[in-house]
């Protein structure tokens, strides 16, 4: 475990506008939910726990944890995630299964930024606060009692924005959504996921 951190992966979609749960959309010749294992745990994030709801996904590498409430929205996903984390679990980094240009560079620096003292870490992208979000222990109370509908962590990040760090990411990520067949075939035009 890297300094205590852990990860989280938010993947219990149904994927309405994809068709299909994007947990299980391959991508350059990989499952969504196995890139976002694989980055996570590249970053040094253990253990990686995956929310999953809408379709049962078998996972190497990660701790596999059900959301039976996921048609309620990510809130109770993360909700779900946060309850998973083991009480070692200093911070954990949170990460969306349909972002697949996050890279594991981008993660290590929202936990370099915890190793400096920052307790929550948002990934910014020309200046606009993206994900992944690093939050530490002290703020999970908070950020659950916030995650409501499918807003996530947004509510905490907007309603505390003294404690926000933004961690400049775009020299080495990108924060593209996966939401449409259209997004994945455009990504995938532009050459992004290729050896």
């Amino acid at each position: 475990m890297r300094d205590g951190v852990s990860g989280l992966l938010l993947a219990a979609g149904e994927g309405r506008r994809f068709g299909s749960p994007k947990a299980l959309v391959e991508f350059a010749g990989e499952r969504l939910v196995d890139a976002g294992i694989r980055t996570l745990r590249e970053a040094g994030c253990a253990p990686v726990v995956v929310v999953t709801g809408a379709a049962p996904v078998e996972v190497i590498g990660a701790v596999v944890v059900p959301n039976p409430e996921w048609r309620t929205g990510m809130g109770s996903s993360l909700r779900t995630g946060l309850a998973a984390l083991p009480p070692q679990c200093r911070a954990v980094v949170v990460a969306l299964v349909d972002q697949p240009l996050v890279t594991a560079e981008a993660v290590r620096r929202l936990t370099a930024a915890f190793a400096a003292g920052a307790t929550v870490a948002v990934a910014t992208y020309g200046g606009r606060a993206r994900n992944p979000v690093l939050i530490a222990r002290e703020h999970f109370a908070e950020v659950a009692a916030l995650a409501i509908g499918d807003v996530g962590a947004r509510a905490f990040l907007r309603g505390r924005p003294e404690l926000v760090t933004p961690v400049p990411c775009d020299d080495v990520a990108a924060p593209d959504d996966i939401d449409t067949p259209e997004d994945l075939a455009q990504l995938s035009d532009r050459g992004f996921g290729r050896p």
